[in-house]
């Protein structure tokens, strides 16, 4: 319960500096790189840019209301999607899903044929490859066959929790241009407006608002960009680890096929005195 306080904690702050402390840290920094021509600004960079009217401050809060709320919406997304790419870093490792540790105590525990050893280490050690496991040996008495299609079915179980938090890295990514799109629809609706107010002349206007729809299109690809490979790149590495979580478990359960052979051989044995 506690941790999952903390990664919404975690969530919450992310959330909170995307929304309201990226804005300024990105007006600071956009005001020091050019003033309205384009020019680098070496000195008194505040300054210049509150009187230019270029900077990223006056993009972001020239834009109007709905402006506003877009461009905070793509800091918030942005940064949302750097607090899951971080969670599912730390989630989707070997060490997490399947500890050596816990391999290691299953496979001394099955040379010995001590099948509530392994049972009881699954218990002491929980990870994705422990559930898997642990699906295993809940059908040892019921056959091989049956313990593939539980240790299979726990697989696509334990492949769907991780798909489930992985894919909000692919929500940020696929809001990113979404919400850019909606930017640039805003400012091209800005600069029909300029337009058909008597602004043809007012260069100036109409630059700004095209700029406004440019600037809301580059923040969305920005923020969609690193979090589709990101998604990608971890979503192979989970698919590979379930497969490799799958492979080390059927060889782990592999000693069960002589212990069933076994046991249908005692039971023969018992049978057939009984008939004599």
């Amino acid at each position: 319960m506690s941790m999952k306080k903390m990664r919404k904690a975690t969530m919450a702050a992310m959330i909170l500096f995307g929304c309201v402390c990226a804005p300024v840290v990105a007006t600071v920094s956009y005001g020091q790189l050019v003033d309205e021509k384009g020019n680098k600004v070496e000195s008194d960079t505040s300054k210049q840019t509150t009187k230019s009217g270029g900077g990223f401050y006056d993009i972001v809060f020239g834009s109007g209301i709905v402006g506003m709320l877009l461009w905070f919406a793509l800091f918030g997304d942005g940064a949302m999607a750097i607090y899951f790419a971080v969670d599912c870093f730390v989630l989707v490792k070997p060490g997490k899903l399947m500890p050596q540790k816990l391999i290691t105590n299953v496979q001394n525990a099955m040379a010995e044929g001590d099948v509530q050893k392994a049972i009881d280490a699954c218990k002491n050690e929980p990870s994705s490859m422990s559930n898997i496991l642990s699906a295993a040996f809940q059908h040892v008495e019921e056959g091989f066959d049956v313990i593939q299609e539980a240790v299979n079915a726990a697989s696509d179980l334990e492949q769907e929790k991780l798909m489930q938090r992985l894919n909000w890295i692919s929500v940020c990514g696929n809001l990113g241009p979404s919400l850019g799109l909606l930017g640039t629809v805003q400012g091209m609706i800005l600069t029909f407006q300029a337009l058909a107010s008597g602004g043809a002349g007012d260069a100036s206007m109409l630059a700004a608002s095209i700029g406004q729809a440019l600037w809301t299109t580059a923040g969305g690809l920005i923020v969609s960009i690193p979090s589709i490979t990101i998604f990608y790149m971890l979503r192979n590495n989970a698919n590979r680890l379930i497969l490799r979580m799958t492979a080390v478990t059927m060889e782990l359960l592999n000693n069960l096929r002589n212990v069933e052979v076994a046991a249908e051989d005692a039971g023969a044995e018992e049978a057939a005195p009984a008939e004599g």
